[in-house]
């Protein structure tokens, strides 16, 4: 996976390589990411943004142009953690067979959720990927690089090479996921532990059920 300079690379004007430049740039990240849930996405600014982190706007512009480009930085750290959970996943998983990918959904879903719990802000950036117009392409080429990867683990696994329906099948299946935490941050009335195990059921039907039709000949 790319390291943390290089998530950010079409985020930032400078981007930093010295050990107290990165520790300012990630405190500057967590900071936004705090200030966006207290304020939400059409508030946020970066004169706030300075307020909170005690910098003057020259300082943050040094890697950020504009509040766009510090949302898409916030997108892309979180979008890349979440990533590497299922790159190891798989890893670890895929050898073992189709049973244990079936058998670790609610696992790596949880292992998702966790991880998104612990970032700055992290309900209210998921909404400003599908909200804001300028954000959408770092969602969707974040969601394709994933598709791509887990459409080559299935196929190694079963042995065959990867086929559209199967790329078709695992790109609804991790926008499907992805979603489901949104609502284990808002759905109060379903325990989260349902709405997990819920979703892996759903989603073993609908794409590891699939992954035989998806290396067979089909008219």
């Amino acid at each position: 996976m790319p390291d943390s300079t290089e998530v950010f690379q079409d985020s930032t004007r400078a981007m930093p390589k010295q050990g107290r430049a990165v520790q300012t740039y990630e405190r500057l990240l967590d900071v936004s990411g705090d200030l966006l849930a207290e304020v939400g996405i059409e508030r946020i600014s970066t004169n706030l943004i300075c307020a909170r982190a005690g910098m003057t706007p020259p300082a943050l512009y040094r890697y950020f142009k504009d509040k766009y480009a510090v949302l898409e930085a916030l997108g892309r750290r979180l979008l890349s953690r979440r990533s590497d959970i299922l790159t190891l996943w798989l890893a670890e998983t895929a050898p073992k067979g189709q049973q244990a990918l079936a058998d670790g959904l609610p696992a790596v879903l949880g292992d998702t959720w966790a991880a998104t719990l612990k970032e700055p802000g992290a309900v209210w950036i998921l909404k400003a990927l599908r909200a804001v117009p300028q954000l959408a392409h770092v969602r969707i080429e974040t969601y394709r690089d994933m598709t791509d990867m887990v459409t080559s683990v299935f196929s190694a696994t079963l042995g065959h090479p990867p086929r559209d329906d199967l790329w078709l099948r695992v790109r609804i299946a991790l926008e499907f996921a992805f979603s489901a935490d949104e609502l284990l941050f808002e759905e109060d009335r379903l325990p989260q532990e349902v709405i997990i195990a819920e979703a892996s059921e759903l989603l073993r039907r609908a794409l590891l059920e699939a992954l035989p039709m998806a290396g067979s000949d089909r008219d």
